[in-house]
């Protein structure tokens, strides 16, 4: 074995060229998987470490993707999911994940910009998208290359890539599951009107009230916590309400204090811990995705704008009061 592999040895213990050990570390799509992975297996018997520095120097690409740790609430964070994935996801087409926080709009847009001046990343992840979201036409104006989980809110024809849940969809499907177990008062738990995500879940829950002739009458806002959603339920419970369908499980957890019928929104463990029926995001199918779209834009390879991606409903509850 060289004391120091070279990129013609990894080539020669292949038996493949140069180049094409170039284009698995640096454009891996392009490549044959069965090719790719026996130069990736030469890579690993002759332990080569490919010069990060002289790599973007050669292809004036990082192979870095960008992306903001989100916050919890009450000890639950779903994105962790999302960004194991986006890490495997980015992994396999050659990329790292470069983590930053921020803790608004205006600190995030501050911070990409200093992370383009130290680290020079090749493409941003923008999650948690809302109403007035001006992170997206920054990054836009600059044609910087970029990817959103989560839709544009405000220009549903926006040309940017963008990967999301349909929450309305979900809530739809847990409120005819709730029908179909013989309750007809099915209140709502939510968000604050104006947030992208809970508008488009109630729309769901009221969708479905509307295709059985029932008023979608028992809704209620919260900001989200479980305290929050247990004060909630104790007043839609009040009000006449048989059954609940909340925003996400947090809420749901709070609810659950109040009445059994309930449905959450996450299916996170704790979730599936106290027996809580829960909608489950494709979080590593959308992690996936949104790698493919941005890494199709840095290629220039044509490819998909957008993709909607449905949540599964995950029964753990006899819907019958």
């Amino acid at each position: 074995m060289p004391e120091k592999a070279t990129i013609a040895d990894v080539a020669r213990y292949a038996n493949v060229s140069r180049q094409t050990v170039s284009n698995v570390l640096n454009s891996p799509g392009i490549v044959k998987e069965e090719t790719r992975r026996r130069v990736l297996a030469a890579v690993e018997a002759l332990g080569y470490r490919v010069s990060a520095a002289a790599r973007q120097m050669r292809t004036g690409r990082s192979r870095l993707l960008a992306i903001r740790i989100e916050a919890t609430q009450d000890g639950m964070n779903v994105f962790d999911r999302f960004l194991h994935g986006l890490t495997e996801s980015a992994a396999r087409s050659g990329y790292r994940v470069l983590l930053y926080a921020a803790d608004d709009d205006r600190s995030e847009i501050a911070t990409i910009d200093q992370l383009l001046g130290e680290f020079e990343p090749d493409g941003f992840v923008l999650t948690s998208t809302h109403h007035g979201d001006p992170r997206a036409a920054w990054l836009a104006e600059r044609d910087l290359p970029f990817v959103t989980f989560g839709r544009p809110w405000d220009a549903p024809a926006a040309t940017h890539p963008w990967v999301d849940v349909d929450g309305a969809a979900g809530t739809e499907a847990a409120t005819r599951h709730l029908l179909d177990g013989g309750h007809r008062r099915i209140g709502f738990i939510g968000w604050e009107a104006g947030s992208g995500v809970g508008d488009d879940r109630r729309a769901g829950w009221s969708r479905a009230l509307a295709a059985e002739g029932l008023d979608a009458a028992l809704a209620a806002e919260t900001d989200g916590s479980a305290a929050r959603g247990r004060a909630a339920a104790e007043d839609l419970v009040a009000r006449g309400a048989d059954a609940l369908v909340c925003v996400s499980d947090t809420v749901a957890l709070g609810a659950l204090q109040v009445t059994p019928a309930v449905v959450g929104f996450d299916d996170t463990p704790v979730a599936a811990a106290v027996g809580l029926t829960s909608l489950g995001q494709p979080l590593a199918e959308a992690a996936a995705r949104c790698v493919e779209l941005l890494t199709d834009r840095l290629s220039a390879r044509p490819g998909a704008s957008h993709v909607l991606l449905s949540p599964s409903l995950v029964i753990r509850k006899d819907p019958r009061p």
